[in-house]
């Protein structure tokens, strides 16, 4: 018995010193990205924490003050330099561009507790913002869980939007049904059960040296579209006061506190609908659905690039949001 004892202790230890290098395996030294893109980007961009919502969200900004603004709202796992590309264009383009790092992202605050992340409370933190800023009306684009807060902001608060670009997600109200036909490839869901888990998954994504997250972002996306700064800049983001944990709150508050069926959901708002077909996370068939609740929408595909399209194509995202926005 005392052998199995000193066996179980010893099995114990093992793991418990795995499970430590593991995390500190994710330790990062801060990276000011906001000066080094200001560098590479060769344009202005003023850095700020802006309170709205009860909370300080960190705020990167470019393009002339009197300019039409633009907000760009970042999904999982990323935070304001996803739109890195897209930012320079529209500035350089006339636009007041607005990023935020996204509560629990970044370098913005990171509420506690699950039922800070959910939905009504990520809408009222741009509502807020939009209100700091003085701005009464804003074009608004969203990636992933970005694009949710956008189609969020238009069903509950029109009044703040001028036009929507949603990337890579469908209307809340698409998802209530199964998706149309049979899937062209695979695509990838049970991650969000996994996130679900209490602190396990925040150990694997910080295991050697954040590898699998990183990994991730590299074989599901075109190659190239995450070399180097890009991955240096994510893992300096997702160690910043462990985020990781706040982010994956996003996902756990989801399931706990799940989008409620609004009253009224049909978006009057003009919307483009951009999906990349190649998309594992977010299955590309809800696209079409999402039209049928939408006043004045349209699909654009990319058929040859999947779910990180901001990444992928630079240059086209920028130029629809311009020629989009850009248009009475």
């Amino acid at each position: 018995m005392g052998r199995v004892s000193r066996s179980l202790g010893i099995a114990a230890l093992l793991l418990a010193g795995l499970a430590w290098w593991g995390w500190r395996s994710g330790d990062q030294a801060p990276i000011d990205v906001v000066a080094e893109a200001r560098a590479s980007l060769g344009i202005p961009l003023e850095s700020s924490l802006i309170e709205t919502n009860g909370i300080r969200l960190h705020v990167v900004q470019a393009g002339p003050v009197d300019g039409p603004p633009v907000v760009l709202l970042h999904g999982f796992p990323e935070f304001w330099w996803t739109w890195h590309a897209q930012m320079k264009a529209l500035a350089q383009a006339g636009f007041r561009v607005i990023v935020p790092d996204q509560r629990g992202f970044g370098l913005s605050d990171k509420p506690p507790r699950v039922e800070a992340y959910r939905m009504q409370e990520r809408s009222a933190d741009i509502v807020g913002l939009l209100d700091a800023l003085g701005h009464e009306r804003v074009f608004l684009a969203g990636h992933d869980f970005g694009g949710f807060v956008g189609w969020d902001l238009a069903i509950h608060h029109p009044e703040r939007l001028r036009k929507l670009v949603v990337f890579n997600v469908a209307h809340p109200e698409a998802y209530r049904a199964p998706p149309p036909g049979e899937p062209e490839h695979e695509t990838t869901n049970w991650f969000r059960t996994f996130f679900q888990l209490p602190w396990l998954p925040e150990l694997v994504g910080r295991s050697g040296n954040w590898l699998l997250l990183s990994r991730n972002l590299v074989e599901t996306s075109r190659p190239g579209s995450f070399a180097e700064p890009a991955l240096r800049y994510y893992k300096s983001a997702w160690a910043y006061e462990n985020a990781i944990h706040t982010m994956l709150d996003w996902y756990r508050a989801g399931f706990r506190y799940p989008i409620e069926p609004a009253a009224e959901p049909r978006v009057h708002v003009p919307t483009r609908i951009v999906w990349g077909a190649l998309d594992v996370f977010n299955d590309p068939r809800f696209a079409e659905p999402s039209l049928a609740f939408c006043d004045d929408a349209k699909l654009v595909r990319f058929g040859d690039a999947g779910h990180w399209l901001l990444h992928e194509k630079p240059v086209e995202t920028s130029q629809l949001l311009i020629e989009f926005f850009g248009e009475r």
